[in-house]
């Protein structure tokens, strides 16, 4: 039996970060294992602390290999498996990555049989579907919906040069939070068929039940009103990078006089704040924080009579937009997409009721968003956190 503390460290950060990533219990048993075993612990203690006999711990402890986690695996569960060889397997998961086209197909996607029938063709070993599946799955692969992606959009060099910018903004923002503020500033998000996202952009929530997954017993769906209902509830708002601070305003309809009027309201807002702090209201334009406002190019938002009234009227607000193809920038779809989350499958009797709970989410406290979290269908799916 190896003795106490027979892992090195890297090995055992290794185990460590398998055991919360593996799927199969038996080899994260295992796993566990090796790590009670560096501990100190018998192969008997072992067994009594995981619930098993001593029969089934001695071969793992004895036979497993730390550094090799296939060791781990049960070989006689392999079945037809070992009739792919380790340069079927790879080739596999390099054809799994490529377009069916580069090989003269029609299909756009590959399932596990065409995967299957192709590689007989390249390899002569012949496998079901589900035994290309099982290979798959095993090597962290999964059959899901591909994403629309925005990147041939994108142009990469604006985008790299922008984000150089909005990191340099944040870190001052964090540096000297009384000389820099920025806000993430959107009125627009689609949810499903139930919002449009329209130009001009503001941000909807339609009458209309917003479907989402739910659990529900195995064989049977949950069932939600799908009648379709008139009244919208339209948003802009803005999103403080430093504390998370949101300010959201009802509006009837986007358009750049409504933009304007909500972008006075935000820098009244941030003036009172500054006030309150113990300022004269006559020194903020001079002495009060610089507003940096990230925002979209929506036309109105870009409309120049429009940007010629913020210079004048607000010059404590800069805007900076961003990136054509690049709401992955914008913090504040964060909040769009939690909030939709939030009241799907719920069925609202009127805009009254929709709008005070848009409210109590936006404006309230009442919407707990998870920062770290990637935005879905967002381009790249990356955030400025």
């Amino acid at each position: 039996m190896p003795a106490k503390d027979f892992l090195d460290l890297e090995e055992k950060k290794n185990l460590q970060k398998a055991l919360k990533e593996e799927e199969r219990a038996e080899v994260r048993e295992r796993i566990l294992m090796f790590l009670l075993l560096n501990d100190g612990k018998t192969q008997r203690e072992i067994a009594e602390f995981i619930g098993c006999s001593l029969k089934t711990v001695a071969p793992w402890c004895v036979h497993g290999d730390p550094n090799n986690l296939e060791s781990l695996e049960d070989g006689r569960k392999n079945g037809n498996h070992k009739k792919a060889t380790e340069e079927y397997i790879n080739l596999l998961l390099k054809i799994v990555d490529e377009d069916p086209k580069e090989f003269g197909y029609e299909f756009g996607r590959w399932t596990a049989a065409r995967l299957a029938e192709h590689l007989e063709k390249e390899t002569g070993i012949k496998l079901s579907g589900s035994q290309v599946r099982r290979i798959l799955r095993r090597k962290k692969y999964v059959y899901i919906w591909a994403k629309y992606s925005l990147e041939d959009k994108q142009d990469k060099k604006l985008r790299k040069a922008f984000k150089e910018k909005l990191d340099e903004y944040l870190r001052l923002a964090k540096e000297k939070p009384e000389s820099i503020q920025v806000w993430f500033w959107d009125g627009a998000f689609k949810v499903a068929t139930q919002v449009r996202h329209t130009a001009p952009h503001e941000c909807g929530f339609s009458l209309r039940v917003i479907r989402r997954r739910a659990w529900t017993k195995k064989g049977k769906r949950k069932k939600v009103n799908g009648q379709r209902k008139r009244g919208r509830v339209n948003v802009m708002g803005a999103l403080r990078y430093n504390d998370k601070k949101r300010v959201c305003f009802m509006i009837k309809k986007g358009n750049s006089e409504t933009f304007h009027e909500q972008l006075k309201k935000l820098h009244e807002e941030i003036r009172q704040e500054w006030i309150n702090l113990g300022n004269l209201p006559e020194d903020f334009r001079e002495k009060g924080p610089k507003i940096i406002i990230i925002l979209d190019n929506a036309s109105y938002h870009k409309k120049k009579d429009v940007i010629e009234q913020v210079e004048k009227e607000l010059p404590n607000i800069r805007l900076e937009f961003l990136p054509a193809y690049s709401p992955d920038y914008n913090l504040i779809e964060l909040v769009w997409h939690s909030a939709k989350e939030y009241i799907a499958n719920r069925e609202f009797e009127n805009k009254e009721e929709l709008e005070k709970v848009v409210n109590q989410l936006l404006n309230e406290g009442g919407l707990i968003i998870k920062w770290s979290r990637k935005l879905k269908n967002k381009g790249n799916a990356v955030n400025v956190t």
